[in-house]
């Protein structure tokens, strides 16, 4: 018998299917980040000028507003290139980095064919944002969370 206390929510899974290598796929996630998330996803005080993703574990997540000034989103948790990336995502459901906060987002790349890459993106421990979680898992379920983002990522890489 399991307590109910114990039950974690389930994480927010999304794919696309692209048609490129898997090498490609994740350098289009990774080095091509800022060419694909949009300017209206910042959290800075000044408006996107950059996303950037730092490539090795232990890098950082971050986005450079068009004054010059960063703003967090996390770090790299894992970086297997070209198969796997883990990053730490530590924006509350406010839309603001806590570094307290700890949910992840891992995105894996699976060939599909000879030429097709599967490109699923899981985002667990919102369980994390306490009495938050519900609020953003509907924000990261909705067509301006992580099916539009994966969707204006495709379009990229195609």
């Amino acid at each position: 018998m399991t307590a109910i206390g114990s039950i974690k929510p389930q994480p927010v899974i999304k794919s696309v299917t692209v048609e490129a290598s898997v090498e490609r796929a994740f350098d289009v996630f990774t080095s091509g980040f800022g060419s694909w998330w949009p300017a209206t996803h910042s959290i800075g005080a000044s408006a996107l000028r950059e996303a950037v993703i730092e490539p090795r574990a232990g890098g950082r997540w971050y986005e450079i507003g068009e004054d010059g000034s960063e703003c967090e989103w996390g770090e790299v948790l894992a970086w297997e290139r070209p198969t796997r990336l883990v990053l730490a995502w530590r924006i509350g459901a406010d839309w603001r980095y806590d570094p307290h906060l700890l949910t992840e987002v891992e995105i894996t790349f699976t060939q599909v064919g000879t030429t097709a890459t599967r490109v699923e993106l899981e985002h667990r421990l919102l369980e994390n944002m306490g009495d938050k979680e519900a609020a953003a898992r509907e924000a990261f379920n909705s067509p301006g969370g992580w099916p539009g983002l994966l969707a204006a990522y495709a379009s990229m890489v195609g």
